[in-house]
């Protein structure tokens, strides 16, 4: 340690924004040697980073952070699509009991300063009675139930609980906005890449978005700068759904709220888009968070705007991914078929 650098311990590699940011990082001046784990190696070059084949969700952890005299951890396999195999309980399984079997590891390693956690803004929920913008001390209006959310907040309950047991160490939480580019395949990128784009009827959600190239900058920010604290991290501006849809020159079909719940079920049983009950909250109320303590306090300002990303992602589309009014009238002619194309009988 000491002149030589940080010596950085990065989960989730096997994933692509783990694997790009591990690589990103080796490659800074301030940092001595990036050590990645996961629990299968990742796809594609690695840059100078050391992979090390373990499972953060068993005690094995402790020992790769003893060995290795890591001084920062940054947490990244927190999963937001059930895609791996198991399903819904591995995912579950993999974020919270892996989130605190990491912790107990860096609990008991006296030379961890430095925990960095990407965490999401959908810990606030999304529902009626939301503010304009939360800021990072309010809670959710509803707390989450299922799902993705409901894994954060226990995420987040638990690193609070390691910050307070050890005041020694710094802990930064970035809670993200949505993050979309080119590059990104989550639940919402899915949605929009839809060739007629459900929306809920009677709402235009709010929307804010950071754009991949903000997120690997932002992780990187927070290794360097050290900075404790929760922060809300989106770029600039608002996004109405309305006005996405029409920027990716898409054709919208207009649903009541359970349709649009009954069509991401079957969307997600033929693997097509992943839905949630959370997507469909999020898709009617939309979500808005205030980003003045990233600026002021963390000292970050992202490249991208909320529109910026957007358009950056809508153009690696490219006109050939513009639909045809076959799509529209062929999704049109499903859901006026009756609900049981849309996963059985509703009541």
């Amino acid at each position: 340690m000491g002149s030589a650098g940080k010596t950085v311990l990065v989960t989730g590699v096997s994933r692509d924004l783990g694997r790009r940011f591990a690589r990103a990082l080796a490659s800074e001046p301030e940092v001595g040697r990036v050590i990645g784990v996961d629990v299968v190696p990742p796809r594609g070059d690695i840059g100078d980073v050391s992979f090390v084949r373990a499972d953060i969700r068993t005690p094995v952890i402790a020992k790769v952070i003893a060995k290795e005299d890591i001084d920062t951890v940054v947490h990244l396999s927190v999963v937001s699509t059930p895609g791996i195999a198991g399903g819904r309980s591995s995912m579950k399984e993999l974020n919270v009991i892996g989130t605190m079997q990491l912790l107990a590891a860096c609990q008991r390693a006296p030379g961890v300063e430095h925990l960095v956690v990407k965490s999401t803004t959908s810990v606030y929920g999304s529902s009626n009675r939301d503010p304009a913008m939360f800021t990072e001390d309010m809670e959710p209006r509803r707390a989450p139930r299922w799902g993705y959310a409901k894994d954060v907040a226990e995420i987040e309950s638990y690193v609070r609980g390691f910050a307070r047991r050890r005041a020694d160490v710094r802990v930064t939480m970035l809670r993200t906005a949505n993050v979309i580019g080119p590059g990104v395949a989550n639940p919402l990128t899915s949605y929009f890449r839809l060739p007629a784009i459900p929306t809920v009827a009677g709402y235009d959600a709010r929307l804010q978005f950071l754009h991949e190239a903000d997120l690997m900058a932002v992780l990187g920010h927070a290794v360097r700068s050290e900075v404790p604290g929760t922060f809300n991290i989106a770029g600039e501006g608002m996004l109405m759904l309305s006005q996405a849809v029409r920027r990716l020159r898409r054709p919208s079909v207009s649903l009541p709220g359970f349709m649009v719940g009954q069509l991401g079920s079957a969307l997600r049983s033929a693997r097509v888009a992943d839905f949630s009950p959370e997507h469909v909250s999020y898709l009617t109320y939309g979500r808005g968070v205030d980003t003045t303590r990233m600026r002021e306090v963390l000292g970050f300002r992202p490249r991208y705007s909320t529109a910026e990303a957007f358009a950056d992602f809508a153009e690696s589309l490219g006109v050939s991914a513009r639909p045809t009014e076959r799509a529209l009238a062929g999704l049109e002619g499903r859901l006026a078929g009756g609900s049981t194309t849309l996963g059985g009988p509703h009541g």
